[in-house]
């Protein structure tokens, strides 16, 4: 028997899958998102933490302070807690690792190039940090201290953090070199990406924009990657 993947198509999600997703409305108890798939996700109040991590069952002052934590428009990681009977998405953010995103950038490919492994958070040598969803949305982000955020449930960021012009560009980059690798139908995890960037580096960056550009790269990457196969 073979199965075939479908290159195009919406994000089928499955459980402790790392998503990335938008925050599209404000609901009673919970938060409707944006993943990709054919219906919405929902993420749930009870399912995110509290400021500095209390547990607690949640009350009417927690549901009037919904906004606080989330609101439309917010980019937010998550993971996949459930799939319901009709495909809808439960989430949760109870790790720190989780929550609200800020200072970066985000990309959209197909999912299906998305390679599943153990982790889909990378700090690179190059000098971002990337989250590769496995609904597609990739984001890229600068390299900040983490130490001693965890007091606003991971929906705490510091936004006095300049992002310096040489991170700008580093993040502008690796989003070309996402789009090449996308292009030309690459798997993409942390070592095609980085395989990208430094095969990227004799091309200024709006460069990796043209086609020819984005064959280029796509072809020394997968020829470096075949040769780790060997």
């Amino acid at each position: 028997m073979i199965t075939v993947k479908a290159l195009k198509g919406r994000y089928v999600g499955e459980i402790g899958d790392v998503i990335v997703a938008r925050v599209i409305e404000v609901q009673e108890k919970r938060w409707k998102v944006d993943t990709n798939s054919r219906l919405d996700s929902v993420l749930l109040l009870s399912s995110v933490n509290l400021p500095g991590g209390e547990l607690r069952r949640r009350g009417v002052e927690d549901e009037k302070q919904m906004r606080k934590y989330l609101q439309e428009g917010d980019l937010i990681s998550a993971e996949v807690q459930n799939v319901h009977s009709d495909g809808v998405l439960s989430l949760h953010t109870r790790s720190l690792k989780y929550g609200k995103l800020a200072q970066g950038i985000l990309v959209k490919v197909f999912p299906s190039l998305i390679q599943r492994r153990k982790t889909h958070f990378h700090n690179l040598p190059c000098g971002a940090s990337i989250i590769l969803g496995n609904n597609g949305f990739i984001w890229i982000s600068p390299i900040l201290n983490s130490e001693g955020e965890g007091g606003g449930g991971g929906f705490t960021q510091n936004l006095d953090d300049v992002v310096t012009k040489e991170d700008r560009k580093t993040i502008a980059r690796l989003r070309n070199c996402i789009l090449a690798l996308a292009h030309c139908k690459i798997m993409l995890y942390d070592t095609s990406i980085l395989y990208a960037y430094e095969e990227s580096l004799k091309y200024e960056t709006p460069e990796l924009l043209n086609p020819e550009c984005m064959a280029d790269v796509g072809f020394l990457t997968q020829h470096r990657l075949r040769s780790l196969e060997v």
